[in-house]
């Protein structure tokens, strides 16, 4: 985009009166939820130039949107290898185009100058929990070569001089990825797409819709709207009218905590700028405000209080990082998200003139800003590319039953994660002891001269004479010599 914006205000970043529909209105396109796939479509179709609604039920990000750790990176929930083998190496190589994409929209709308306080840091270090050094050779191959993506590979030793546990071993660096101020983040877009002629409804739910026609209806408490397109971006929160949608998302609740300030001894336990998360979906932490660690662990698929799971970060901050002990944790928060049972983020158009964007649990801010860039160029310009999602179509994610089973799943796959990382370091620590042990051995060898014995410099070992046949020493008349190591001759 070659459009310019100045910097937003506190008051346009999200500390203003909020403003509900109360008045009949006409428009464009109808975005329904304001996290941050619903601001990115109305912030990208506004500066296209269409007129634009956002209703929202609550306030501009008070879910998951503006409760999360702000990285920014290439990439899906799904693996890539899944992602190939769902649809295909050529349309994975597109699909990973785009979510880079979407990756430098959030990169060109965070910056100071937009949105003051932004605090964007280049870098994100992905770790391995087990030792897994020849897929890591592959995977840098692929997504190198494959996908052209820029990416380090670091071995356990650099790691481990980075980040001072022996929890990780292998590390893939992203030095394009980055990290922001999430929070800002949402209210800056929110700004953003107001100034380019949005506008944005809060405590606006939506009673019903009656998307027959070309021109759609919305009816909310104190008004009604119409327009040609819907794009619905409330993730699981979009209530009662869109009841059947909301089921095909599983609801997972991810917490953070922030620590007090931890001084120097911080950076000692961990000299990494940007963002690190393992490669398992675990952990993922970064240092913020200085000296202050924030760390993401705790996922439940029912909604609690974020200061419950205090105690749970704490306890997660000290299995790792032991030696900064039992710290404080001074801030709770967390949110959310909607998660699909394929894995991919839901993205495309249910019937002519209704839209969908959801599904972005555990898929990073890239896909949501990835989606608002799509839905608002499929709308205004008639780029088809969002049916390379068409693969991934709406699966019901099982109700009540699914939630229980998806807790279940989550719990097992940490404790496997963490059984598979166990069993990685026990077999590390049981590899250096053989080595100690053999080097032990052979310099007791050396001492005890009981060694392999080499001969003197300069001379030649002697070949050794083939052994005669048994019937060419009969006719000399001696006996046969066993030639049988460690064998008595003694009947």
């Amino acid at each position: 985009m070659s459009e310019t914006f100045t910097s937003v205000s506190q008051e346009e970043a999200g500390f203003r009166d909020r403003v509900r529909l109360s008045f009949d209105l006409d428009a464009d396109i109808c975005v329904i939820g304001a996290g941050l796939a619903g601001l990115s479509i109305a912030l990208e179709a506004a500066r296209l130039g269409a007129s634009v609604a956002v209703l929202e039920g609550r306030h501009v990000g008070w879910n998951a949107s503006g409760n999360q750790l702000g990285t920014v990176m290439p990439g899906f929930a799904l693996p890539l290898a899944d992602l190939i083998e769902r649809i295909g190496f050529e349309d994975a190589r597109e699909l990973w185009a785009l979510s880079k994409e979407g990756a430098e929209f959030v990169r060109a709308n965070a910056t100071e100058e937009n949105m003051p306080g932004i605090a964007p840091s280049d870098g994100v270090l992905e770790v391995s929990n087990v030792d897994a050094g020849d897929r890591l050779i592959s995977r840098l191959q692929m997504l190198h070569e494959d996908f052209d993506t820029e990416v380090e590979g670091w071995q356990v030793d650099r790691v481990r001089e980075t980040l001072k546990t022996d929890r990780y071993f292998h590390g893939v660096y992203y030095p394009r990825a980055f990290q922001v101020d999430g929070r800002k983040y949402v209210h800056g877009l929110a700004a953003l797409a107001r100034r380019a002629g949005a506008l944005i409804f809060e405590e606006t739910p939506v009673v019903s819709i009656d998307h027959s026609g070309i021109r759609k209806r919305i009816v909310t408490p104190s008004a009604r709207l119409r327009a040609t397109h819907i794009v619905l971006a409330g993730n699981i929160h979009l209530g009662a009218p869109l009841k059947r949608l909301s089921e095909t998302l599983l609801p997972v609740w991810r917490y953070a905590g922030i620590t007090a300030p931890l001084g120097e001894r911080l950076h000692e336990m961990i000299a990494f700028k940007g963002s690190v998360m393992d490669s398992d979906g675990v952990d993922h932490f970064r240092i913020v405000d200085g000296d202050r660690l924030m760390w993401e662990s705790p996922e439940t698929t029912w909604a609690a209080r974020p200061q419950r799971f205090a105690g749970a970060v704490r306890r997660r901050i000290r299995t790792i990082f032991p030696e900064l002990g039992n710290v404080e944790i001074t801030e709770m928060f967390g949110g959310a998200t909607g998660q699909t049972v394929h894995g991919m983020p839901q993205i495309g158009q249910l019937r002519k003139g209704l839209w969908v964007a959801s599904g972005f649990g555990r898929q990073g801010m890239n896909t949501s800003a990835m989606a608002g860039q799509m839905i608002a160029r499929s709308i205004l310009w008639g780029d088809d590319r969002w049916k390379l999602f068409s693969s991934f179509e709406l699966v019901w994610a099982g109700g009540t039953t699914g939630r229980v089973a998806g807790q279940l799943v989550g719990i097992w796959g940490r404790a496997g994660s963490a059984a598979a990382g166990l069993l990685a370091r026990y077999r590390e620590r049981a590899s250096i002891k053989d080595r100690e042990r053999e080097a032990r051995l052979a310099e007791a060898n050396r001492a005890a001269g009981t060694g392999p014995r080499r001969p003197p410099p300069g001379v030649r070992p002697q070949p050794v004479p083939p052994p005669k046949p048994a019937a060419q020493d009969a006719e000399q008349g001696t006996e046969p010599v066993s030639h049988e190591v460690g064998v008595s001759q003694q009947a």
